[in-house]
C-alpha cells in the first residue's frame, strides 16, 4: 500500500499517484471532450460544486471514467458492481484522497484522516468504539430528547412570531450541540445565540478552504490562496483553543464527564496493548468528532426534512407511524424510536438521493483488476462517487431520481445486492458514529414530525451547497402546529414487520 505522509511544501500528501501512474490501461477510460494541454478538463468545469460537476460528467461518460486537473489524473466510480468489487478489504482499503488530506492541518491523524499506517486510527478505533454500544446509546438518548426540545422551543418562537425557519442552520445547532453534550459534556448555547457559534464558522471555513485547495494548482496555491490561507490558520487555530479548553475543563472537573467519548479518550488504555492517546492526538479526535459528528448529519436531517416538505402524503404516512408507536408518550424512549421504521425509511431514501459525505476513496492493496476490467497497480486510487451509485439505474431503477421511502422497505433491501447503499463509506474505516446518527436523526424527524405540519415555499427549487459535505442551500419551512395526535391526512402505515437497511456492527460493515 502507498505509504501516503504529508509532504512538505507540495501541497499534496507525500507519494500521491494520478492514475496515470497507478493504472496501466488509463486510455481506455472515457474523459470529458476538449481537453487542453496542460490544464486538462477545465473548460466548462464548475469550480465550486465539483461533486455536482462530477455528477454531470458522471451522466455523459459511463460508471468508470477520468478527468484531468491541472496535470493530474484521477479516476472516478459509480457502477455498482465496480463499488461492489471497491468494498473487498481483501484488496482494497481506505485512501485518503486529496480533499480529505486538505484536512489533516487540523484534524491529523484522527479517525476520519489518518493514514492506513498510522497507528493511532486503530487504538483510537479500539478505544472509542465502546463509546457506540446499545448501552452508551440509551444514555445518549437522554440527552438528545433535551437538545431536542430546545429545537422545538426555538421553532415555537418562530412560529409565533410568524416566521418561516432556517433548517439547516437549526439542524446545525441541534447537532453540534448534540454531539457537544453526549460526548464531551459541554453546551454551545447555539439556540441562545443569533448568529452560528464562532465554532461553526471556523468549522465551515476550514471544510470550505479544503474544497478550494482541490480547485487551483498546488504550486500557486500559496499566491492565490494567500488571504484564505491566512483565515484558515485563523480558523484552525480557533478550533484548537476551543478543543483545548474544553479538555482543561475536563481535567480539571471532578466526576468526569460519566464514561462518554472524551472519558474515553482521557482515561482509557487499550485493552489489549494498554497504550493510551496521547494530548495532540485527542484533540484531533476531538475536532474529528466535534465537526464529522454534526456537519453530516445536520445536512441528514435538512435534505430529509425538504423531502418530507415537498411530499405531503409521504410526511402524512410517516406522521401517522409516530402516533401510533409513540402514542401519547412525552418523551419516547430509547427502544421506541428503532420502531420507527417508515421515519427510518425516509432518512435512508434521503441519504440515498444526497449522501452528505459524497464520496469516498479506495485504494489498491496490491496489483489487482478491478471488476475483472481494468488493471490497478499496487497503491492506485480511485473514488466513488456515492450520490450516482445511488442512482445506478441497474440497481435503483430508471425512475432513480425519484424520492421513493419504499425502496427501503424490508423486500427491497434483501432483494438488492449487497454495497449499493453507502452514505457512510464502507469497510473497516467506515463511520464509527453511524448507529449514531441514525438513531439521532430518526428521533428528531419523529418529534417534528408529532408537533408540526411542514409547508415548503412553492417557488424553492432544491440547491446544494459544496464544503466537501453536502447541505441544501437556503432551505426555509412554514411551520403548523398540529391541534390533534393524528393530522387529518393521517395514511394508515401497516406493521410490515420489516425495517429500513439492516443495522451493522459498530465497526461500520456494510449491508
Amino acid at each position: 500500500m502507498a505509504q501516503t505522509t504529508t509532504g512538505a511544501g507540495t501541497g499534496l500528501p507525500k507519494g500521491f499517484r494520478g492514475a496515470e501512474q497507478g493504472w496501466p490501461e488509463l486510455h481506455r477510460i472515457p474523459h470529458p471532450p476538449r481537453r487542453l494541454p496542460l490544464l486538462g478538463d477545465v473548460l466548462g468545469a464548475d469550480r465550486r460544486n465539483p461533486l455536482q460537476d462530477s455528477m454531470r460528467y458522471a451522466r455523459d461518460l459511463g460508471p468508470v471514467f477520468r478527468r484531468r486537473i491541472f496535470g493530474k489524473e484521477f479516476v472516478f466510480v459509480w457502477g455498482a458492481r465496480y463499488a461492489a468489487d471497491l468494498a473487498d478489504e481483501s484488496r482494497f482499503a481506505k485512501h485518503v484522497g486529496l480533499g480529505v488530506a486538505n484536512l489533516r492541518p487540523v484534524a491529523g491523524d484522527g479517525l476520519f484522516t489518518a493514514y492506513n499506517h498510522e497507528p493511532n486510527w486503530q487504538l483510537a478505533h479500539d478505544v472509542l468504539a465502546p463509546g457506540f454500544s446499545r448501552e452508551a446509546m440509551a444514555g445518549y438518548h437522554v440527552m438528545m430528547l433535551d437538545v431536542a426540545d430546545r429545537l422545538t422551543a426555538h421553532w415555537d418562537r418562530e412560529l409565533a412570531a410568524g416566521r418561516t425557519v432556517d433548517v439547516p442552520g437549526d439542524m446545525t445547532k441541534l447537532t453540534l450541540e448534540t454531539i457537544a453534550r453526549t460526548g464531551f459534556g459541554h453546551d454551545f448555547g447555539s439556540f441562545e445565540r443569533s448568529r452560528p457559534h464562532p465554532f461553526v464558522t471556523a468549522m465551515v471555513g476550514t471544510l470550505s478552504y479544503a474544497q478550494r485547495l482541490n480547485t487551483v494548482p498546488a504550486p500557486l496555491a500559496p499566491y492565490l490562496l494567500r488571504a484564505a490561507s491566512r483565515r484558515n490558520a485563523a480558523d484552525i487555530d480557533h478550533l484548537n483553543r476551543t478543543v483545548d479548553e474544553l479538555v482543561r475543563a475536563r481535567r480539571a472537573a471532578d466526576g468526569g464527564g460519566g464514561g462518554d467519548l472524551l472519558d474515553r479518550m482521557l482515561e482509557t488504555a487499550h485493552p489489549g496493548t494498554g497504550e493510551r492517546l496521547s494530548p495532540l492526538n485527542v484533540r484531533r479526535q476531538v475536532i474529528t468528532f466535534l465537526v464529522a459528528g454534526h456537519e453530516t448529519t445536520s445536512g441528514a436531517l435538512s435534505f430529509a426534512l425538504h423531502y418530507l416538505a415537498q411530499h405531503p402524503r409521504i410526511a402524512a404516512r410517516a406522521r401517522s407511524e409516530v402516533d401510533r408507536v409513540w402514542g401519547d408518550t412525552a418523551a419516547p424512549g430509547y427502544e421506541q424510536v428503532a420502531k420507527l421504521r417508515y421515519v427510518r425509511r425516509v432518512l435512508d431514501e434521503s441519504l440515498r438521493l444526497w449522501p452528505t459525505a459524497p464520496a469516498f476513496a479506495r485504494e489498491a492493496r496490491q496489483d489487482t483488476v478491478l471488476a475483472g476490467e481494468h488493471p490497478m497497480l499496487r497503491g492506485a486510487w480511485t473514488l466513488v462517487l456515492t450520490p450516482m451509485l445511488h442512482r445506478d439505474p441497474e440497481v435503483w431503477g430508471a425512475d432513480a431520481e425519484r424520492f421513493d421511502p419504499d425502496r427501503f422497505d424490508a423486500q427491497a433491501v434483501r432483494a438488492r445486492p449487497p454495497h449499493v447503499f453507502k452514505p457512510f463509506g464502507t469497510g473497516a474505516r467506515a463511520c464509527i458514529g453511524r448507529q449514531f446518527a441514525l438513531h439521532e436523526a430518526t428521533l428528531v424527524l419523529g418529534l417534528l414530525l408529532r408537533r408540526y405540519d411542514l409547508h415548503a415555499d412553492p417557488g424553492y427549487r432544491l440547491r446544494i451547497t459544496e464544503r466537501l459535505t453536502l447541505m441544501p442551500e437556503g432551505l426555509r419551512l412554514r411551520l403548523e402546529r398540529r391541534t390533534a395526535a393524528v393530522g387529518k391526512d393521517a395514511v394508515p402505515v401497516p406493521d410490515d414487520g420489516g425495517g429500513s437497511a439492516p443495522r451493522c456492527p459498530v465497526r461500520g460493515a456494510d449491508e
